[in-house]
């Protein structure tokens, strides 16, 4: 085990740092002359959808002529919409950056350097991913925002937070430093992030509950529709009623309804048109690791995808599902049958929550014809250990170890044994670290990416 690792075994140890975290918050924002002072923030936190729920605003908003950067797990950046990929940082921040750290609000220092390039670009907004670590650490102090976004909240990070009550609370302090306010009011928890706000200073969003809801999904392989109802009277819009939008998305996934939601309420509340909402939202093209399509000429499919907590694996299956019935034009009875296969990798990082490795085993059992577990970022905790949890969920879920379950810790193997049992019509899924460059193991960090990976397989077949 690290020195790191053993540290942060002391009891009370995160509550004990807390004052360091204040200070260098402090120091970094001194330092850089508060940047964020200058912009419009958008915060946006929760379990899942964070990072595509935080393009879908960028993107719009740039669409519609009002310069806005970004600054999320995926990139940062994007002052002005240029998706061009710039690794160099040392330019201004016009382009996306790719984001190389493990972390999605970034340590303050960095955090605080990255605003201030956004700031110095002239831009109006900052689109900002926010975790419950960030906010735990003070690293948004010294932040005003404007709007805070609430996507959900499931079981994670209690590794950190010990109960879902504090973790909870955690993501409610970006809603008490914030103006307004916009809730998924589908989640059980979205009335703990309204009862923040007075009436008038929040709109809520969903499918079954909500002021602005989506009637008429329909989803397909290559993205989303649905129609939202009188939305006129929500937020800053002033360009006359408006009784219907009419939302596509080209990023698939039941999700990515209430990603792109979120992202209309924001629209709304900064007096977008609904043309400009409609328009600017249709044009994000993808998000790197979120629903990837790995397309190499192969007769099957192959997705990389973030998903790593139970409710996010348990959306991805639902959301591939009813397109993978389609594509083997069978009706929507539940069962893939034989011939047309799910075929998932994944596996679980070491130093974090355990307690949902058995449960994330048994999902992807229950989900998926064939399971093979593989290495995520162990860090200095054994792979093997952390594969056996997983093994006995999938064995719950009835899958028998050599026949439609595996266990290969080496992920480039693991990713190479799917596709070499792939079949024409099956689907490969390849989920837990989505766009992520690198998978840290005990000797450190070391350069490995789903997606590029998954490429070179497909290619050397």
């Amino acid at each position: 085990m690290s020195l790191k690792s053993l540290v942060e075994q002391v009891p009370f140890y995160n509550q004990v740092v807390k004052p360091w975290h204040l200070a260098q918050a402090v120091a970094a924002s001194a330092k850089y002359d508060f940047p964020a002072k200058k912009l419009r923030v958008i915060g946006v936190t929760g379990t899942n959808g964070k990072t595509t729920t935080c393009f879908m605003i960028w993107k719009m908003l740039n669409e519609a002529g009002r310069k806005a950067g970004l600054l999320t797990t995926v990139a940062w950046g994007g002052v002005g919409g240029d998706e061009t990929d710039v690794v160099d940082e040392g330019e201004d921040a016009r382009h996306l950056h790719r984001q190389f750290e493990h972390m999605t609000t970034e340590r303050v220092e960095v955090l605080n350097q990255r605003m201030r390039a956004v700031a110095d670009a002239k831009a109006e907004f900052l689109v900002l991913e926010v975790t419950s670590h960030a906010l735990s650490q003070f690293r948004t102090w010294g932040v005003p925002v404007e709007i805070a976004v609430f996507t959900n909240l499931t079981h994670e990070h209690l590794d950190y937070h010990k109960t879902m009550e504090r973790y909870r609370a955690a993501k409610l302090k970006l809603f008490k430093q914030a103006e307004y306010g916009v809730v998924n009011a589908d989640d059980e928890n979205g009335i703990y992030y309204e009862a923040v706000f007075a009436p008038g200073h929040y709109s809520s969003y969903g499918i079954k509950n909500g002021q602005i809801r989506a009637k008429s999904v329909k989803l397909a392989e290559n993205g989303i529709s649905y129609s939202c109802g009188d939305i006129s009277g929500f937020g800053d819009y002033s360009s006359g009623d408006i009784k219907e939008l009419k939302i596509r998305t080209q990023i698939p996934g039941i999700f990515n309804v209430y990603n792109s939601l979120a992202a209309v309420a924001v629209g709304l509340k900064v007096g977008l048109t609904g043309k400009q909402i409609e328009q600017g939202i249709a044009a994000l093209t993808a998000v790197e690791g979120r629903m990837t399509r790995i397309r190499e000429g192969q007769d099957f499919e192959v997705i990389v995808d973030y998903a790593h907590a139970p409710d996010a694996l348990e959306k991805v299956f639902r959301s591939v599902k009813p397109a993978q019935r389609a594509a083997s034009g069978r009706k929507s009875s539940g069962q893939l049958g034989p011939g047309r296969r799910i075929i998932a990798v994944h596996g679980g990082a070491g130093r974090r929550d355990s307690s949902t490795r058995a449960l994330r085993g048994e999902i992807l059992g229950r989900e998926s014809d064939v399971v093979i577990i593989t290495e995520d970022d162990s860090r200095d905790e054994d792979p093997r250990k952390i594969a056996a949890q997983f093994v006995e969920g999938a064995e719950k879920a009835g899958k028998r170890m050599g026949e439609d379950l595996f266990v290969e810790l080496d992920r480039r193997k693991a990713i190479e044994k799917a596709i070499k049992m792939a079949r024409k019509g099956d689907l490969v899924l390849i989920l837990g670290k989505g766009h992520e460059k690198t998978i840290l193991r005990k000797e450190g960090a070391v350069a490995f990416e789903d997606i590029k990976v998954a490429r070179e397989v497909l290619r050397e077949r």
